[in-house]
């Protein structure tokens, strides 16, 4: 297969033709926060469940307030608890009923209590209200069968809530994918570990972590692979047995110790893409294994951060059965940006939206590829197109770090 570069464009087209879908599981409704639902949800019940009032107050028939004061006497009190039966409410008559009550038959308007006189075992109602006021009506928010969530929806707290209501007990989502993240490199020392000359502190792997653990997506474990051949190959085999995602990083360029495109196709990975026209993370290599996806990704942090973005993440999404476009937006950019032929640039940016609603990206200092630093400040990857590209830089696509 050629090794001409890709766009950013193509690129992102073979590696979400390459991404499949993964199996579904039924889980209980309180094990399913953060997980993705594989197929709608469907209301078990009306809500409101039953005919209830919204305030505390009083039920009664409306046609006895053509004349005001209205003196009726009480003969329930509906209170929001259980009942073995709904009772019929008699003309001429008031029930006593508070807020989530069981309405009588018959009743037809709440007059809240604000509006009357108790005196004894009567009620005097003395402000007139409109039929069906204060009434939540079964089935007014929803019906039995109607839809609460469609599938591809994130399970957040707020979701838990609506579905506890609506009586659903288990649901159908995608199982967590496995990963597995394989660090390649004889110079890249473990975080924590003291380093010789000539080493340095591996940032990638907590970087990688970091990012896949909150967005749900834990790695099985994290492998330090030393710059052999053997070594590469036989890390890869474990790791593309063991997950249906991995991610390695360094070992994917021209170079010595560059083994992880010949090691990925000696075990029989098919290339989807090798080398992406965008900068910084060039030497993109993306392969399929089976159930695996593979992401050969560069070395350079930077370039970890761009592919992680951009490829994995729109891949993940995929996997998942979520919409790998949602998550870009768009911005304007305060100043004139470098931009090159056939070439696309990612940028660390700060995005402030402001009273307008208008977002605006200002691009930090330090974008080279071995350079995190500006991570303390940055919350926004910016696309800015290459000079072939029809869009101009007045206004960028960029998603939230």
């Amino acid at each position: 297969m050629s090794t001409a570069l890709l766009s950013v464009d193509d690129a992102l087209t073979r590696v979400l033709a390459s991404a499949t879908g993964l199996r579904a599981e039924t889980v209980p409704l309180e094990d399913a926060l953060g997980r993705v639902l594989a197929q709608a949800v469907h209301s078990a019940h009306p809500l409101p469940l039953f005919d209830q009032s919204a305030v505390d107050g009083y039920a009664v028939h409306q046609a006895d307030l053509a004349q005001l004061p209205a003196r009726l006497p009480l003969v329930a009190t509906m209170a929001a608890t259980a009942q073995d039966h709904r009772p019929t409410l008699a003309r001429g008559t008031a029930a006593r009923i508070l807020t989530g009550g069981l309405l009588p038959l018959g009743a037809d308007t709440i007059v809240r209590q604000e509006l009357t006189r108790r005196e004894n075992d009567h009620v005097v109602i003395l402000e007139a209200v409109e039929p069906g006021t204060d009434i939540r009506r079964s089935g007014e928010e929803s019906a039995t069968g109607a839809r609460v969530a469609a599938a591809g929806t994130r399970v957040h707290p707020g979701l838990v809530g609506a579905l506890a209501l609506a009586g659903v007990h288990e649901l159908r989502v995608r199982m967590p994918p496995r990963i597995v993240v394989l660090i390649t490199g004889d110079e890249v020392v473990p975080h924590g570990a003291p380093l010789r000359l000539g080493q340095v502190p591996d940032a990638n792997g907590p970087l990688l972590r970091a990012h896949l653990t909150a967005w749900g997506c834990a790695p099985l474990r994290v492998e330090y692979v030393p710059d052999r051949e053997d070594a590469v190959r036989d890390a890869l085999a474990r790791a593309l047995a063991d997950a249906e995602l991995v991610l390695s990083s360094g070992g994917v360029s021209v170079g010595d110790y560059d083994f992880i495109p010949a090691a990925a196709e000696a075990l029989g990975a098919e290339r989807v893409l090798w080398k992406v026209a965008q900068k910084p993370g060039m030497p993109l290599y993306v392969a399929r294994h089976g159930r695996a996806l593979l992401f050969g990704l560069p070395g350079n942090p930077a370039s970890v951060l761009v592919n992680l973005h951009v490829y994995v993440r729109a891949a993940l999404d995929r996997m998942l059965g979520l919409d790998p476009t949602r998550r870009w937006h768009c911005g304007v950019a305060p100043e004139a940006l470098r931009r090159e032929p056939n070439k696309t640039f990612w940028l660390r940016a700060v995005a402030t939206t402001d009273a307008r609603g208008v977002t605006r990206l200002q691009t930090l200092r330090g974008q080279a590829s071995h350079m995190l630093g500006n991570l303390a400040q940055a919350n926004a990857l910016a696309r800015v197109p290459g000079l072939h590209e029809p869009a101009g830089v007045e206004v960028l696509h960029w998603t939230a770090l």
